[in-house]
């Protein structure tokens, strides 16, 4: 049981380990960077933005219906 028990073990810190080597290769950059580039990217991209800009009516899946004119 207790062989078992250890190749179990065995099999998790593998898998740990492959995972941190995953990551340590992974690309960093500074966050003072990050948010440089962040930054850029929301001024580069704010005329897209329908937040900022609103949605036009035309495009607008929730604008109110419009009423009709039957009697």
């Amino acid at each position: 049981m207790s062989n078992n028990n250890a190749s179990s073990n065995l099999a998790v810190v593998k898998k740990a380990v492959k995972q941190l080597r995953i990551e340590a290769k992974v690309r960093r950059i500074t966050v003072s960077q990050a948010a440089t580039d962040l930054k850029n990217f929301c001024l580069q991209n704010a005329h897209k933005d329908p937040l900022l800009m609103g949605v036009p009516s035309s495009d607008n899946p929730f604008r109110p219906p419009k009423s009709c004119g039957l009697l």
